[in-house]
């Protein structure tokens, strides 16, 4: 069964994470992902040696890729890489800002050139403003867009504990480049498409900036919810960390009767809606966190099962790595096969085989044609 982006030929002039979360979703597809590495290799190889002694980021996000060393400070390698463009259906980048344009590869350029060319830039802070030229990683667009400070307990602000930016980004690229690709089968045109991390997370943070605009900043209140209560966590008497979600006030009266054993607790004007218990919070957890103290995490468990409400366990990641839904895939690497989460995805019917982590130029410089 062909795969949806066969045929189909992305050039990627990408480093670090959120280029590379794209372009790794468009091979996963299909795509022939033809990624431009300096001669030392994108330095995400060097990030850590955590999956067989290799970057566990570049080998999550660079699997069935050509890589191919090009020096585009280089005349020729900018011969190379112009022979590249014009063969290809989508040009992503995540250089610094205009530096594709000083090595003579100016968009509007390559759009006038190469007219159903899809051209994908992503940049910190765009392309004009204040910040247009300063740097941007992943924590730098946390801190400076907010996220940061609405992120953690009390005591401080926190940054989310993964590439949360990068990622949103890349998401974001790969929805945009879908679009455009739908796009071009109509109208026959490419498009220009031009992603900041910065807007990326302003537009994933519009309901907090919402609500500061509107006079009620959000406060750090750690695993709980500014606006729902009881949406917390709470201790099991043999010391396990559950979380709970009580969203409407059935619910929260199965949670009184069947979990807690006190039908009465609704008929306490404290508790008896959900601006009241967000009003009286500290005491509405004390009630749920002393009626939780008396049970064990078993008990609790299978009580919050029966009476089907919405629950969790605070895992760690070797939870994670035991997790009965837990989805794997292995791809092959210089070092050898790797395990790690699967693309969330799943098309019924489509089962994909998952193309290996290339060596830095494995490909040459200007790659042969890949066999089917």
């Amino acid at each position: 069964m062909a795969l949806p982006l066969e045929g189909l030929t992305v050039v990627a002039v990408e480093q670090a994470v959120a280029a590379p979360f794209c372009s790794s979703r468009l091979a996963d597809a299909g795509a022939r992902v033809i990624k431009i590495e300096r001669p030392e290799g994108d330095f995400a190889r060097g990030y850590d040696a955590f999956a067989k002694g290799q970057s566990s980021y570049f080998v999550w996000l660079n699997r069935g890729k050509d890589s191919v060393v090009i020096d585009l400070a280089s005349d020729e390698g900018r011969k190379q890489m112009e022979a590249l463009i014009a063969g290809a259906d989508v040009l992503l980048q995540n250089l610094k800002p205009r530096a594709m344009d000083r090595l003579g590869f100016a968009r509007e350029r390559l759009r006038r050139d190469y007219p159903g060319l899809i051209i994908c830039t992503i940049s910190g802070y765009g392309d004009d403003g204040p910040y247009a030229d300063r740097k941007a990683y992943d924590l730098l667009i946390q801190a400076e867009s907010g996220l940061a400070s609405i992120t953690g307990g009390p005591e401080s602000a926190s940054r989310v504990g993964m590439s949360i930016v990068d990622v949103a980004t890349g998401a974001t690229a790969h929805a945009a480049i879908l679009e455009a690709l739908i796009g071009r089968s109509v109208s026959g045109q490419g498009a220009d498409i031009r992603i900041s991390m910065f807007d990326v997370m302003a537009d994933w943070l519009t309901v907090p900036l919402l609500a500061a605009e509107a006079g009620h900043s959000p406060k750090r209140i750690g695993l709980a919810h500014p606006s729902i209560a009881p949406y917390g966590v709470f201790r099991s008497r043999d010391g396990k960390d559950i979380l709970i979600s009580i969203q409407n006030e059935r619910e929260w009266k199965k949670l009184c009767a069947e979990v807690m054993a006190q039908p009465a607790l609704p008929d306490d004007p404290r508790l008896a809606n959900m601006v009241a218990r967000v009003k009286n919070r500290d005491f509405t957890d004390k009630i749920v966190g002393d009626a939780f103290a008396a049970l064990t995490r078993d008990a609790l468990l299978d009580r919050l099962a029966k009476a089907d409400i919405a629950f969790a366990e605070v895992n760690t990641m070797d939870d994670l790595s035991r997790h009965p839904h837990l989805r794997r895939i292995t791809v092959d690497s210089p070092n050898g096969p790797v395990s790690y989460p699967a693309p969330a995805a799943i098309v019924i019917g489509d089962d994909r085989a998952y193309g290996a982590i290339p060596a830095i130029g494995q490909h040459g410089a200007i790659p042969p044609e890949r066999k089917s």
